[in-house]
C-alpha cells in the first residue's frame, strides 16, 4: 500500500478494531505551545516533576526525540467502566456521593483497574505491526504517558478535541474521560484539522478544585493538585492542603466529575479498566490494613504500585484524618484503633502524617 491517503484510512479502521475511539493524524510542529511551557516551567508549577524541565523543549519537537518524525498518529480510548450490578448510568451521581462519604478511599477512575501505560502501548505496538505488514518496516515509536511528548497539544492539533481551562483534552462526544497515546513516525501521511474549542464561559473545574489548582483558565499549579500530591510528591504533602484533600487517596477526578461536557463520556471498549480488588467501593480503614506485602499483590499490573506502600499508607493517613475530624464519623473507634496501629511505623514520612490525623480527631 503506497496510497498515504488510503493508508490513513486505513490506519484509523484498524485503530478502532484495537479498542481506540478514534485515531487522528497531526504534524509536529508544536513551536506555537513552546513559550506557554517554558513560562509554566519558570513559575514552578511543575513541582518536583523534573522530567518536566529535563528534555528541555524537546517536548515540544517530536523530531528532536525521534529523527525523522514527520507525524503523530494520535489515539484516544476511553476508560469509564461499565457500571456494577446494580448501579445506574449516572456514574457521575456515585462518584459524588463517594466523595461526600469521609469514611470511603477515593481512587481516581482511571486508577482502578489495568495501567494504561501496559494497555494502549500494547495496542499501538500492535497497529504499528499491522502496518508493517501492509508497507514493510517504516520508522516509528509508541508512548503514552511514557516519554516527553506534549500529549494535549498533539492530539488538539490532530482534532481530538480540544483542551480544556482544566488542561485536559475535551470532546464534544466524549468529554474527558479517555486515555491518550500516540506513535510518532517517518509516514507522510495527509493531517486532519483542528476542531474548535467549546468550553465558553463555563468555568465548572476552576469553581469545584478542592485545592483551587487551576489558577487561570488552562494554567494548573500541580503543586496544589491533588492529583500530584497523592502520586507525584515524594516527601510531606502540605499542611495546609491536607484538609483539602478529604477522601482522595489516590489523585482526582472533580475537575472532570463537575464538566458539564462529561455527560457525554463513553464507557471503555475494553475490560482492562474494570475496577479490581473492590477499589471502587473500599474504604479507608480497609485499605489503611494492606500490609507491604498485600499492596504489592493487590497493585500488581496497575498504575498505583509506582507510589509504593509507603506513600500509600501516607495518603490513606491523610483521608482518615479528614474522616476522623469530619461530623460524619468523628468519634469512629474503627479510625482511631487503625492510625494507632501505625504509629510506631518504621517510615517516618508515614509516622508524621498518622500523628497529624490523630490530632484531627480530638480537634
Amino acid at each position: 500500500m503506497t496510497d498515504l491517503a488510503a493508508l490513513a484510512i486505513a490506519i484509523k479502521a484498524w485503530g478502532r478494531e484495537l479498542g481506540f475511539a478514534e485515531v487522528r493524524i497531526a504534524d509536529v510542529d508544536l513551536s506555537h505551545r513552546e513559550a506557554g511551557f517554558q513560562a509554566w516551567l519558570d513559575k514552578g508549577y511543575h513541582g518536583e516533576m523534573d522530567y518536566m524541565a529535563s528534555h528541555g523543549m524537546k517536548r515540544a519537537r517530536p523530531a528532536e526525540l525521534v529523527p525523522g518524525t514527520v507525524r503523530v498518529v494520535s489515539v484516544r480510548m476511553p476508560y469509564l467502566p461499565s457500571p456494577a450490578p446494580g448501579q445506574g448510568e449516572d456514574w457521575r451521581a456515585g462518584e459524588e456521593a463517594r466523595n461526600a462519604d469521609p469514611a470511603a478511599a477515593q481512587v481516581s477512575i482511571y486508577a482502578r483497574g489495568r495501567d494504561y501505560h501496559k494497555v494502549l502501548r500494547s495496542r499501538l505496538q500492535q497497529l504499528a505491526t499491522r502496518i508493517e505488514g501492509e508497507i514493510g518496516a517504516f520508522g516509528y515509536r509508541v508512548f503514552t504517558d511514557s516519554a516527553p511528548v506534549m500529549e494535549v497539544a498533539l492530539a488538539e492539533k490532530a482534532g481530538l478535541g480540544w483542551r480544556g481551562k482544566h488542561t485536559l483534552l475535551l470532546h464534544r462526544e466524549a468529554g474527558s474521560m479517555f486515555f491518550l497515546g500516540e506513535m510518532l513516525t517517518d509516514l507522510p501521511l495527509p493531517v486532519d484539522e483542528p476542531v474548535t474549542p467549546h468550553c465558553g464561559q463555563c468555568t465548572s473545574c476552576i469553581d469545584v478544585c478542592p485545592t483551587q489548582a487551576i489558577v487561570a483558565p488552562y494554567e494548573l499549579d500541580a503543586r496544589r493538585c491533588i492529583s500530584y500530591l497523592t502520586i507525584e510528591l515524594k516527601g510531606s504533602i502540605p499542611l495546609e492542603l491536607r484538609p483539602l484533600i478529604g477522601n482522595r487517596i489516590y489523585g482526582c477526578d472533580d475537575c472532570q466529575l463537575y464538566c458539564p461536557w462529561n455527560k457525554f463520556a463513553q464507557r471503555a471498549s475494553l475490560p482492562d479498566f474494570d475496577p479490581r480488588h473492590g477499589l471502587d467501593r473500599a474504604a479507608l480503614v480497609e485499605l489503611f490494613a494492606w500490609s507491604e506485602e498485600e499492596f504489592l499483590k493487590n497493585t500488581e499490573g496497575s498504575a498505583i504500585r509506582r507510589i509504593g506502600h509507603e506513600r500509600w499508607l501516607r495518603n490513606l493517613a491523610v483521608g482518615l484524618g479528614n474522616a476522623a475530624a469530619s461530623p460524619a464519623s468523628k468519634g469512629d473507634a474503627g479510625i482511631v484503633a487503625a492510625l494507632q496501629a501505625r504509629q510506631a511505623h518504621p517510615s517516618a514520612l508515614v509516622r508524621e502524617h498518622v500523628e497529624w490525623a490523630l490530632e484531627r480527631h480530638f480537634l
